[in-house]
């Protein structure tokens, strides 16, 4: 069955940096497209950032643009989320998801914390 593992997330002081990870299993991992999502405590979960399936194109939240990077290696079913200068309105769960056979797929998600 599809699975998306994330891991990276932990607390991080402002002006910090950490990369996300999300490894894919269960479908064709180098043909979809992949996402990353973050919810907020008492807010709806938002886009971030998102990469297609060669890794050629890139979309990313006005308030992330800059700071984060997203990439991917389809030798290791992995999308990564390279987390720079981070600030406090950053703290959220973050979340790896796709889209295959009609249905969007989600990771369990992890907490990113930024806090001094």
């Amino acid at each position: 069955q599809v699975q998306l593992v994330e891991s990276g997330g932990g607390l991080v002081q402002p002006g910090g940096s950490l990369r996300l990870s999300c490894a894919g299993s269960g479908f064709p991992f180098s043909v979809v497209s992949m996402s990353w999502y973050r919810q907020a405590p008492g807010k709806e979960r938002e886009l971030v950032a998102a990469i297609g399936s060669a890794g050629g194109a890139y979309n990313y939240a006005d308030s992330v643009k800059g700071r984060f990077s997203i990439t991917r290696n389809n030798a290791k079913n992995t999308v990564y989320l390279q987390m720079n200068s981070l600030k406090p309105e950053d703290t959220a769960v973050y979340y790896c998801t796709t889209d295959y056979g009609s249905q969007r797929f989600w990771g369990q998600g992890t907490q990113v914390t930024v806090s001094s």
